[in-house]
């Protein structure tokens, strides 16, 4: 049975937010302090309403020693501005969730930072969240009681839960009024997930098309038919690597497990544990404070439909394709055509 606690509250720390992008909603100030979870996310519960969505309003807080920003769901410009609320690209929406547009949109390193859900969150949110290195997820305890948990809470009990579990990321459901936490998993102190497949930074002396046909030729001699994504990058000091991110079962799963390895073969509906390498690469930039060198990503071969959602969330325009008659399924190159028909991204 799960109890409550009074969560101790720590030193505060100044975060400096990034400029949100036109469709989402963030704090009104620029520099916000979350001490504790609480007022973290009472953050969030400020501009949910604010949310575009008209039936499923999401808002989130990241917060830790270098971060603080909060966000809705919403729909990027370009895809609002080109499809309107009801049309989805390929299979996906046309929103970025709340709890990933934080992380795309963070300024600073996202590793061991904690965030607030004012709902509970998704299977694929929950990949996002292992990769990109957060430690901790408080849950409003409001989120419990909506139609939408009613409907899909059985996607979280036995995908998104899994997740944490699995990449030791502690769950607590968050009461406001009474400053109480209830843990709902917590992770053993000092725990180290299993990872199969880690990104490879490789460092470079500078971004140039030489170097980044080097990198691609190494890739495909090293990972020959699997999926795989790379990317130049730089960090907060100026200097450059070469990333190489492999698609994968998420941070936590290992092919060395019987166990792992059934759950992996699992989906439903359009949720599996298998994390595609554009989403990975994503996480993996925002969890080490990298940014991404304009026209210097691949992918070999078309990235999902909610990949490539995700890449506009994130500001990216262009990324170059391996093979773009090749893809997960049939709804990624419609996606692709929808968006570079639109001019929102350009495949080369």
């Amino acid at each position: 049975m799960r109890s409550g606690y009074n969560y101790p509250c720590g030193r505060a720390s100044r975060a400096r937010l990034p400029t949100a992008p036109q469709g989402a909603r963030r704090l009104k100030r620029p520099n916000m302090y979350f001490s504790d979870p609480f007022t973290a996310m009472q953050a969030a519960v400020d501009i949910v309403a604010g949310s575009p969505h008209p039936t499923n309003k999401v808002a989130a807080t990241l917060f830790g020693r270098n971060v603080g920003l909060s966000r809705t769901n919403y729909w990027p410009e370009p895809i609002l501005t080109a499809f309107g609320k009801e049309q989805d690209i390929g299979n996906s929406s046309g929103t970025v969730h709340a709890e990933t547009a934080c992380i795309i949109q963070a300024m600073h390193a996202t590793e061991g930072s904690s965030i607030c859900v004012t709902d509970p969150f998704c299977p694929n949110c929950a990949k996002n969240i292992a990769e990109a290195g957060i430690k901790k997820i408080y849950i409003d305890h409001k989120g419990f009681e909506k139609d939408f948990f009613a409907r899909r809470g059985g996607h979280f009990q036995t995908m998104s839960m899994q997740v944490c579990e699995k990449a030791g990321v502690s769950v607590y459901e968050l009461w406001r009024k009474d400053e109480r936490l209830v843990p709902i998993f917590e992770a053993p102190a000092n725990f180290v997930p299993d990872e199969d497949s880690p990104v490879y930074k490789e460092p470079i002396q500078s971004p140039t098309e030489a170097v980044f046909h080097d990198i691609l030729a190494a890739g495909f001699k090293n990972h020959q038919k699997r999926k795989f994504a790379i990317a130049l990058v730089s960090d907060a000091h100026d200097k450059y690597f070469a990333l190489t991110v492999r698609a994968h079962a998420v941070t936590g799963f290992t092919m060395e497990d019987p166990e792992d390895i059934d759950m992996i073969q699992r989906h439903e509906e359009k949720y599996s544990f298998f994390q595609e390498p554009i989403n990975r690469l994503l996480m993996y930039m925002a969890r080490h404070g990298l940014t991404l060198l304009p026209d210097y990503l691949f992918c070999s071969q078309v990235p999902t439909s909610r990949e490539q959602v995700n890449l506009i969330g994130a500001g990216i325009k262009r990324v170059t394709v391996g093979d773009p008659a090749k893809a997960r399924d049939i709804t990624a190159i419609e996606a692709m055509w929808q968006l570079s028909g639109a001019g929102i991204l350009n495949y080369t």
